[in-house]
């Protein structure tokens, strides 16, 4: 019995279970409930008490069915363990000690309590000399369906045991306990883990390989180019492509605002915020997911002004398909005029298909393999933004750039903002020779397609009624790929930015002079659309108000798609012609032009951080703006870590080699990436997805070739 009190001690179990959106004073039923709840002892001690001289018959068998060995073994590890109990080893106290308790502060949303993950599944005993005792952790769920809610608690158990004998035995000693019916499972295998791992297979170990390789061509390219090359504008191809100090160079020079008539020095700032915007969006989607202590305060969260600035994130996809279309069409205008409308086509899709596969590939890998590695922890399969198994049977459609249409199961999901990118840039010839060749009459044509399929989007959620579901930021699946995902719904940013680059490529030689009030107009409009577009919905977000309508929610969801676009070409208007004022000198500050060329791959490895620090939580946690702050920063330096090695070792070299392989393209003597958003053939990218970033290859054909920037959302 001293044991069982140490167990007290250590545990300091207790349990509250009882939802206050649900709960009332006259539920009779579900206050015994309650209270025979409060009066148990911790749920170890219970364990440990009941099943003191456990046998055969707690194994609960039909007896139509003989015990398996396993069973068997299980059953004697179960009794090893309760007799270590009794004589005070330390090897059962910590198994027992490892378990968690019915949570504490259920009333305010606290639903899960984690034990101690890492004191599980580190126990190991050996039993004779062929069998040894280890920890096995599990998530036992009790579903309470009169206060409507589940809980969730640890539990250990010699990993002999399977997930239906931890099963048997909860079962009874809760119905024993409270009295209750218990109709469903308690665990689950899928929620157990062990210190056992699978050996790495060919793939993964092909991965590890890879990456080394890649590491070790740029740590030695390095060393020879810091103490063999004193002449750094003749360096050898090899260094030249892989030399860490060659491509930083190139990567954190910067070039001073207004130094280059060629460039948009105020899109590298807009490119950076709207990366980060999709960072942080994805930031608060793992701290939704994760197990908070105040689960229930989120209702009150959503109706905060400031939450919509969350919840309408997506807006940053809208921004780099507005960036994209006005950096192609006016590179691609200027080249068209040099070669009098000629345009080579084939070399274009196969520049742009070079500038993103490999790094494309290279994550899919990563993910796949590398992750499990890495992110280890009691909720390695709770919160997770993908499942990347998906990855087995659909990496190839990724790599297609078909994923948004061709599966449901996508292996990265935030690369579903290449695929509408990619198809969107495959149809660009189109537009560009029709406003090479017809002008004003095509940019009119096309505008009236782009509200065509406005029209088409508006006409999709009113016949199939997709509802958006703002209060939390997700529609279901198909809604989500029909409205999210599908490529005519981005069609409209992406065609206001063609138009728009258009209108600044006709007028780049035309001097706009604007009287005061022509600017202050401007700037009104322009914060009125994008306040609009982001708060509009805000009184709706009090769940005392009557729900949108249908009606309602199309008419947000495709008006939307155009103001926040619209808004933009003001912005970008006015830094270019010096009526930006303090919005340019942020917007176009040198600063941003690092983030800038590293933004693609950032966007594409932002959820790799994410995810580890997800899957490596151990204890439950307390959600607030300035919690969910706190864990951002601390994880985009990380990102942006991952993102520079990521960039060293696999974008800059493929931007390099593919400079040099591709014909008819001036090269650079410093090859990795220009620090402008310029223009020419060779296109910038976007990137995007349920919050997400997008990537920008831009270069003029003037000037030298960049490495492929991004932007993503």
């Amino acid at each position: 019995m001293d044991m069982v009190k140490i167990i007290v001690a250590l545990l300091l179990f207790g349990l509250a279970l009882v939802s206050s959106l649900q709960l009332k004073p006259d539920d009779l039923v579900a206050m015994e409930d309650y209270q025979r709840m409060v009066e148990l002892r911790p749920l170890a001690v219970e364990f440990s008490q009941h099943f003191r001289n456990i046998t055969q018959k707690d194994l609960d068998l039909p007896s139509t069915r003989l015990p398996s060995q396993q069973d068997l073994q299980c059953l004697a590890d179960m009794s090893e363990l309760l007799g270590g109990l009794t004589s005070g080893s330390f090897w059962a106290i910590k198994m027992f000690d490892s378990w968690g308790t019915f949570p504490k502060g259920v009333i305010y949303g606290n639903l899960m309590d984690m034990g101690n993950y890492d004191e599980c599944i580190g126990i190991t005993k050996a039993i004779g000399d062929s069998h040894a005792i280890k920890g096995k952790y599990c998530f036992a769920g009790l579903s309470l369906a009169q206060l409507g809610i589940r809980i969730r608690t640890a539990v250990c158990f010699p990993a002999s045991c399977a997930a239906t004998h931890m099963d048997t035995f909860l079962q009874q000693l809760l119905q024993k306990l409270l009295n209750i019916q218990i109709t469903q499972p308690l665990v689950s295998e899928d929620s157990c883990r062990t210190s056992d791992r699978e050996p790495n297979d060919a793939l993964t170990i092909f991965t590890i390989v890879l990456v080394s390789l890649l590491l070790a061509c740029v740590i030695l390219t390095t060393i020879y180019d810091y103490f063999y090359c004193e002449d750094q504008t003749q360096l050898p191809a090899l260094i030249k492509i892989f030399s860490a100090r060659a491509n930083s160079r190139a990567l954190f020079r910067l070039v001073e605002p207004n130094s280059n008539p060629n460039v948009i020095d105020c899109l590298h700032g807009m490119r950076c915020m709207s990366l980060i915007w999709v960072i942080f969006g994805h930031q608060y989607l793992f701290a939704l997911l994760a197990p908070n202590v105040n689960q229930f305060r989120l209702k009150w969260w959503f109706e905060n002004p400031y939450t919509s600035l969350v919840l309408h994130g997506t807006f940053s996809v809208d921004t780099f398909f507005f960036l994209s279309g006005l950096l192609l069409v006016m590179i691609s205008m200027r080249s068209l005029e040099k070669t009098k409308g000629r345009l080579n086509i084939p070399l274009m899709y196969l520049h742009r298909y070079l500038r993103l596969t490999p790094i494309v590939a290279l994550a899919i890998l990563v993910y796949m393999k590398l992750l499990p590695l890495l992110g280890d922890g009691p909720l390695f399969d709770s919160i997770k933004f993908d499942d990347y198994n998906h990855c087995k049977s659909t990496w190839f459609w990724t790599l297609l750039y078909l994923q948004n249409y061709a599966t449901p199961d996508l292996c990265i999901n935030h690369s579903w903002y290449l695929a509408v990118d990619m198809q969107l840039y495959i149809l660009s010839p189109i537009f560009l020779l029709a406003l090479y060749k017809w002008g004003k009459q095509a940019a009119a044509g096309i505008f009236v397609f782009m509200l065509l399929l406005s029209a088409c989007l508006f006409s999709t959620m009113m016949i199939k009624r997709y509802p958006i579901f703002l209060e939390i930021g997700l529609t279901p699946d198909e809604a989500q790929r029909k409205l999210y995902y599908a490529t005519h719904t981005h069609a409209a940013p992406w065609l206001i930015g063609l138009l728009f680059g258009y209108f600044l490529h006709v007028n780049r030689n035309r001097t706009f002079q604007l009287n005061r009030i022509k600017i202050w107009l401007g700037w009104v409009v322009c914060l009125a659309l994008i306040f609009t577009s982001l708060f509009v919905l805000y009184p709706f977000a009090d769940w005392r108000n009557p729900a949108l309508t249908m009606l309602e929610e199309a008419l947000y969801y495709t008006l939307t798609r155009i103001a926040w676009p619209l808004s933009l070409c003001w912005v970008v208007f006015a830094c270019m012609r010096g009526y930006g004022g303090l919005a340019n000198s942020f917007l176009s500050s040198p600063l941003w032009q690092p983030l800038s060329k590293i933004s693609y791959t950032a966007y594409i490895f932002h959820i790799f951080v994410q995810q580890i620090n997800g899957r490596r939580m151990r204890t439950s946690t307390f959600f607030s703006d300035y919690d969910v702050m706190l864990i951002f920063w601390g994880g985009f330096g990380f990102i942006l870590l991952l993102s520079y090695v990521m960039y060293i070792i696999m974008e800059a070299p493929f931007g390099v080699l593919e400079g040099m392989l591709m014909p008819k393209r001036r090269l650079n003597p410093k090859p990795a990436a220009s620090t402008e958003p310029q223009m020419e053939p060779k296109i910038s990218e976007t990137s995007k997805a349920a919050l997400e970033p997008q990537l920008e290859t831009d270069t003029t054909t003037d000037t030298t070739s960049s490495a492929p920037s991004s932007y993503h959302s």
